[in-house]
């Protein structure tokens, strides 16, 4: 199928073959998208008649955009913030299934790193703890998880987001990253098999710490008296079978 798009891209005259380059995995062009996507979204927004995603910024950027608007990004919200996490609120409590009406966040004492009010109304937000305990926690609206459609990683699309911020006047992030244990990713993934057995969803053994594998693990930590960090420590690696 990406094949025969690719060929529809040539036939349209949009680029040549010997200008049609792209990724080891087939992503083309600044935006790093599929060619079948770039059927679908790519946009001729300098209006020189071509959809030109090798060399032209603006088509670029107005393609990436065009692909989250039909992801579903809402202009009208912000992506969220950084907040502080009283001990009393398990780290276990993120992702984008387990959202709340931000009033309830403040209830369970949930405020924000920056010092302004947390926001009391019903909209729906959801916590985002990248590093567990181990680094800065984050309210963030569905346009967060929107981002990861176009790259599926929590720590891309936090950083694209903050970068937006900073560049928009806002000031860097209050909590400090804290060096965690590093395990080789073979060794994550059995401990994510042997959570898998232990009845925990970790989103598949591919070795990475996604928020679904931070969420078994704090559960686990939790159910078995440990410490709750919701990251993978030499006391679980060695303590689960």
């Amino acid at each position: 199928a990406e094949l025969l798009a690719a060929l529809k891209i040539l036939e349209a005259g949009d680029v040549t073959p010997a200008a049609m380059l792209g990724s080891w995995a087939g992503a083309i062009g600044q935006p790093q998208i599929l060619p079948s996507q770039y059927l679908d979204v790519a946009v001729d927004f300098d209006r020189d008649g071509r959809r030109d995603v090798w060399n032209s910024v603006p088509d670029s950027l107005a393609t990436i955009a065009n692909f989250l608007i039909g992801e579903g990004w809402d202009p009208k919200r912000g992506w969220g913030f950084e907040v502080i996490v009283p001990p009393a609120v398990a780290c276990s409590l993120e992702g984008p299934e387990q959202g709340k009406p931000l009033r309830d966040w403040a209830r369970l004492g949930v405020t924000r790193a920056d010092g302004a009010a947390l926001p009391t109304g019903a909209s729906v937000s959801y916590l985002m703890m990248p590093a567990g305990r181990l680094g800065p926690a984050f309210l963030v609206s569905r346009n967060f998880y929107t981002l990861k459609a176009y790259n599926n990683s929590d720590l891309y699309a936090l950083y694209i987001l903050h970068l937006a911020d900073r560049l928009g006047g806002g000031g860097p992030l209050k909590a400090a990253w804290q060096e965690g244990e590093r395990f080789p990713r073979a060794r994550v993934a059995l401990l994510q098999k042997a959570l898998e057995k232990r009845g925990h969803d970790v989103g598949g053994a591919d070795g990475l710490v996604g928020f679904r594998t931070r969420i078994a693990i704090g559960r686990e930590q939790a159910a078995t008296g440990r410490p709750v960090t919701c990251q993978p420590d030499q006391a679980m690696m060695t303590g689960l079978p």
